[in-house]
């Protein structure tokens, strides 16, 4: 996917989103220090952060599971071990009136256990078809904000810590939207938290970020920056895409 605004390293400035703008005839939004007003007037201003697309990968079912905690398997009740992870994925628009908040947009996230194991796959190492542990979705609310509760995911062999997320979306009058990439940790954190249970029984991890052939296409920019709460993390992760 390409997008025509984006910088090297993902991030937009306010020159280069007036740049944009101009050529598409919306500069007037933010000329005249609108953002401070907007500010001022209590108007939540969505970063403008264009995101690398990455591969979907082997393990996506989609289960139309709309929940946010995705800790829990619906099939039996049980709720998987681990470091709870808050995480918050907050979806804008980038357009011709500059970064809107995208609501009603359909995000899903998937990712494996503590263990490395992912649910209803079968795979060499694990069968869990009809499990639906730690996978769901929610709507972006009016502020583009999704909102998750799951863990911090473990390692399997050939990947670094990771979390798949898709985005969709069907705006009226356009065609069809999808989104798909992945989040990824810093891997010295993911070592103090790997060093716990139930973690630690699955071992040392053998890949790290800079050896994972699907990170070093991108992955730098789509880093999660987690801060601590009392017994886990929270995560919150801007992107902006530009729709057909």
């Amino acid at each position: 996917m390409t997008h025509d605004a984006e910088t090297s390293d993902g991030f937009l400035s306010r020159r280069e989103i007036l740049q944009y703008l101009s050529a598409t005839g919306a500069a007037w939004l933010m000329a005249g220090n609108l953002y401070p007003r907007l500010a001022d007037a209590g108007i939540l201003i969505p970063s403008c952060v264009v995101r690398p697309e990455q591969m979907e990968g082997p393990y996506f079912v989609d289960e139309r599971l709309n929940r946010s905690d995705i800790r829990t398997d619906p099939t039996d009740g049980q709720v998987k071990p681990g470091t709870p992870l808050t995480l918050t994925l907050r979806v804008s628009q980038l357009s011709t009136g500059g970064c809107q908040p995208l609501p009603g947009a359909q995000v899903d996230i998937w990712h494996c256990d503590a263990l490395g194991v992912y649910s209803d796959v079968q795979d060499p190492g694990f069968n869990t078809i009809g499990r639906k542990f730690l996978r769901g979705y929610q709507m972006t609310d009016a502020r583009g904000e999704a909102r998750f509760i799951t863990l911090y995911p473990g390692w399997y062999p050939g990947r670094t810590v990771h979390i798949h997320f898709k985005i969709r979306t069907a705006p009226a009058g356009k065609r069809s939207f999808e989104f798909v990439s992945q989040l990824y940790f810093n891997d010295e954190l993911t070592d103090r938290v790997h060093a716990a249970p139930p973690y630690a029984a699955n071992g040392p991890r053998t890949t790290r970020n800079p050896h994972d052939w699907i990170f070093r296409q991108g992955g730098d920019r789509l880093m999660l920056a987690p801060t601590a709460l009392a017994g886990g993390y929270e995560a919150a992760f801007p992107i902006s895409l530009q729709l057909p």
